[in-house]
């Protein structure tokens, strides 16, 4: 198969020459240069249980992502499956020190860490119904949180879904932003758009002039029929099978066309983006998901965004739990070797 992708310098200096603000102090464009290279540990803490979908995290898991060349890791987190469903909407405490394990084994090791709320699905069904919970939540969170490291960062709300309008979202981040600042004024917070987080619809974003300790993010899993064949949670996939992805002309075109639409966005507001999630099911020819998540890294850090890969050790994982190593294929097409 051919696969050919021209490799570039992991600058990240694409929008901000200092990634500084007035004072000297260190803004979103520092930040997030320091995401870098990121790795999402999916399928653990934001299954309704941890555990349920397959994956349990061990300590080795964040030695081998640091070893491996990664600088970040994205902790997605179903925090509405232990929480109380009336107000004050009290986290469960023995979940919550789990999040404390979890970000420690991050920070301790010199990685960055993200957290997020991530699978709320009744906000996703009732939207306005359930914004006092989701206040309700952060409140918690960023008060336990609010004095840890600044390389510890909030994000909002994974993949807010096409029920949650364009319009709505913009009415309710700002709410959520106003109760993590309370207690975390300088904290750096990631917030996307509406439809799964789609790079088109970033341009419905408005982000506050005067908060410039903001990232914007967005998802990738284009083209969607490659990336998720076979994939057991989306229906009719299975006729998607023997997708290949081989960075034709036209692949390629594809994908800076997309890239370029959001880098283009990025630089007209000043801003920073952070590629939180892409990846390729495991159900695709290994050569193929290689070749495109090489493509799309490399294609991402052109642009100065910096992202995580979508996932560690699951359905999409670059690495193999039961083997306990890396698929050497995606790893190298992550974090590439000069």
């Amino acid at each position: 198969m051919h696969c050919f992708v021209v490799s570039v310098s992991l600058t990240y200096a694409q929008f901000a020459p200092t990634g500084q603000v007035a004072g000297g102090e260190k803004d979103a464009f520092h930040f997030n240069r320091l995401l870098g290279r990121g790795m999402n540990l999916g399928n653990a803490l934001e299954a309704p249980r941890e555990g349920e979908w397959s994956v349990t995290l061990r300590d080795e898991y964040f030695q081998k992502i640091k070893e491996a060349g990664f600088h970040s890791v994205r902790i997605p987190i179903r925090w509405s499956a232990h929480a109380k469903p009336a107000a004050p909407f009290t986290i469960d405490d023995a979940f919550f020190r789990r999040i404390d394990w979890a970000i420690d084994q991050t920070l301790s090791r010199g990685l960055v860490a993200v957290i997020n709320v991530h699978h709320y699905a009744e906000f996703m069904k009732e939207p306005d119904k359930h914004v006092p919970r989701l206040l309700g939540l952060w409140k918690q969170i960023a008060e336990r949180y609010r004095d840890r490291p600044d390389r510890l960062i909030f994000e909002i709300l994974n993949e807010p879904e096409k029920t949650v309008s364009d319009e709505q979202w913009q009415k309710i981040w700002p709410q959520v932003l106003a109760v993590i600042r309370a207690g975390n004024p300088d904290r750096v917070v990631i917030v996307g758009p509406s439809f799964w987080n789609n790079l088109h619809h970033l341009d419905k974003l408005d982000l506050p002039t005067k908060d410039r300790r903001l990232i914007a993010t967005f998802h990738y899993y284009s083209p969607f029929e490659f990336t998720h064949q076979g994939a057991s949670f989306v229906a009719g996939s299975d006729k998607w099978k023997g997708r290949t992805w081989t960075a034709t002309p036209e692949e390629l075109a594809a994908l800076r066309k997309d890239f370029d639409h959001a880098a283009a966005w990025a630089k007209k507001q000043q801003r920073q983006l952070f590629l939180g999630e892409f990846g390729a099911y495991h159900v695709a020819d290994m050569a193929s998901r290689a070749c495109w998540t090489r493509a799309v890294a490399r294609e991402a850090e052109a642009r100065g965004f910096s992202w995580a890969y979508w996932e560690f050790g699951a359905g999409f994982g670059a690495y193999d739990r039961d083997k306990e190593k890396w698929h050497p294929e995606l790893l190298e097409a992550l974090v590439e070797k000069k």
